[in-house]
């Protein structure tokens, strides 16, 4: 096989993902525009979701294995009243509440503390979480559903950032691993009128923030877009590995 295409280009992108595609597939538009021979990202969004994308590039692709371990922040946007198979808004309906008319804010305020600190969550079908070599969502189309062993995350915050009778937007400060999906369908359940995710934006990884970040479509339209690349000297040293450190160092 021959080698790879592409310059060897290192640096970090912080990217604003758009909604609709992949994180894979906003990963090669901005490896394309680049023309980098080396690309990888830090942590996939759902393709209904939007924001923060840790896209890395040549020597800055080895800071991937660290930034998996990092918390995150999310803007979670609850549509209450129905929960889907999915756990957004691509499902299908699955549960309904009847006669649903609206829930409070002191509710809502009442609900929301039980979710704090350590709590455990069962991975939705709907995940990337591998049975057998398989997704767990190639069984969920196909209609199958397996037993998951429940897994602790940490919820730090949770703050509610717009509040209406039938739909709340939160803002979640959450560890690695935690499904803003089934925190959704658990606190719509607990609310007792079910919930589903009718957006996501994820605003933090680590730390960086999608307030330094570029839209895909904004970066497309850059003469230089290495412009905007974090360099290795521009990271936090203890996300780089030790071999790494040093080079930089010198």
């Amino acid at each position: 096989m021959g080698r790879k295409k592409g310059q060897e280009i290192d640096g970090v992108l912080l990217l604003d993902k758009p909604e609709g595609g992949s994180s894979n597939h906003a990963l090669q538009k901005a490896r394309r525009k680049l023309d980098a021979k080396k690309a990888g990202h830090t942590g996939t969004l759902d393709p209904f979701a939007t924001g923060l994308l840790i896209c890395c590039f040549g020597k800055t692709t080895k800071i991937c294995g660290a930034m998996l371990n990092v918390d995150k922040s999310y803007r979670a946007t609850l549509t209450l009243g129905s929960e889907t198979d999915s756990g957004d808004l691509t499902g299908e309906v699955v549960q309904q509440a009847a006669d649903f008319t609206g829930i409070t804010l002191a509710q809502l305020e009442t609900v929301l503390p039980q979710f704090l600190g350590v709590i455990e969550q069962i991975p939705p079908m709907y995940s990337a979480l591998k049975r057998d070599g398989k997704p767990l969502y190639e069984y969920a189309r196909q209609g199958i559903e397996l037993e998951r062993e429940p897994r602790q995350v940490t919820i730090y915050d949770i703050q509610i950032a717009e509040f209406s009778a039938t739909e709340i937007v939160l803002d979640v400060f959450c560890s690695k691993g935690t499904y803003i999906r089934t925190l959704a369908q658990d606190i719509g359940r607990a609310l007792g009128c079910f919930a589903h995710l009718r957006a996501l934006r994820r605003t933090s990884v680590g730390p960086f923030k999608l307030t330094d970040a570029i839209t895909l479509e904004n970066f497309q339209t850059l003469e230089n877009p290495q412009s905007v690349l974090l360099s290795l000297n521009d990271l936090p040293p203890d996300l780089l590995p030790e071999k790494l450190r040093q080079k930089e160092t010198l």
